[in-house]
Formats: C-alpha cells, structure tokens, sequence
C-alpha cells in the first residue's frame, strides 16, 4: 500500500489518479469490472472518469471523457450502483440482483454475478466511489479491506482537487 500511497501523492491529475486506482483495484481483488467516480463539487453528480465498458453507450461516454450520473432531486442516487454513495457504507454482495437496493439491470448492460462499492470519503464527506465486479471466486470482507485502503489513498487524490490543488485531467 506504500507504494500506491506514494504514486498517488505524486499525480498531477484526477485521471492520473483513476487509471492508477482502476488498475490497482482490478489487480488486487482480481475484479474484470471496474468503476472509478468522482462526486462533481458543483451539483453533486457522480462521475466516473475511468470505467470498464459494460454497455454500448460506454464507447460514447469514453469520448466523452465520463459517465456523469446525475444526481436526482432526492439527494439520493438509488439502486445499487448509489448505495455506498448514499449511505457512506462499503459493502459486497455476491448476489447483487438479490441485494436490498437492487433494482434490476439497465437494458444493454452487461450481467454481473458479484458486486463490490466503496465510498471514497474523508472527514468532511463523500469524495467519490471505487466499484469493482464480476472476479473469479466471491468478494469477501479481505476484498473489501483492500479496496477500502485504496480508497482511502484516492480520497487524498480528490480532496486535493477539491480544493484546486489540481485539475481533473
């Protein structure tokens, strides 16, 4: 984890900061899926600025440069993909469609068997989130200690771009 701490210290960018922490997270849990986010200071919205390609509108928001899920009225993002981002809450499920806050599968999107979220978050609240899916055996709470100690490392990443320390690319 040293090492990771240090290469994050040292990016000069938010992108930087996700392409590192979606291949760490990847390697680490042996997760096929990945999804890194930041939470966009202005509105709310999460945003995930590195991702695996899961539907064919990933392709577009590639170009885009994000996949912006905004944030509803609510204050609440809903289902499962909201829920560490919601409650604050890291967790696993190895039955996601089972999961309390589940509430089906986007049309297009790719199935998943196991599912794991960690919200990126420092004393002052939640910066961002790390999701990881679909390795071969089933998350377990190891998993989840490493992903939440990446996570941990990430948060310093943007609570330097919150403050302008940084840019986003």
């Amino acid at each position: 984890m040293n090492d990771l701490n240090e290469r994050l210290k040292s990016v000069s960018s938010v992108k930087e900061a996700s392409d590192i922490v979606f291949d760490e997270i990847k390697m680490r849990t042996g997760s096929r899926y990945c999804y890194v986010a930041y939470v966009d200071p202005e509105n709310g919205d999460s945003v995930g600025i590195r991702f695996s390609h899961l539907t064919d509108y990933c392709s577009y928001y590639e170009e885009l440069g994000e996949a912006r899920f905004r944030l509803p009225k609510s204050g609440r993002y809903g289902g499962l993909l909201g829920y560490s981002l919601d409650t604050g809450e890291s967790f696993f499920t190895n039955n996601p469609a089972g999961h309390p806050a589940a509430h089906g599968i986007p049309e297009g999107h790719i199935k998943v068997s196991r599912f794991l979220s960690v919200a990126v978050k420092d004393d002052e609240g939640i910066l961002g989130q790390i999701v990881a899916a679909d390795p071969p055996e089933n998350y377990n709470e190891g998993h989840l200690r490493v992903a939440e100690e990446i996570a941990e490392a990430y948060a310093g990443v943007l609570r330097r771009f919150y403050r302008g320390e940084i840019p986003l690319r």
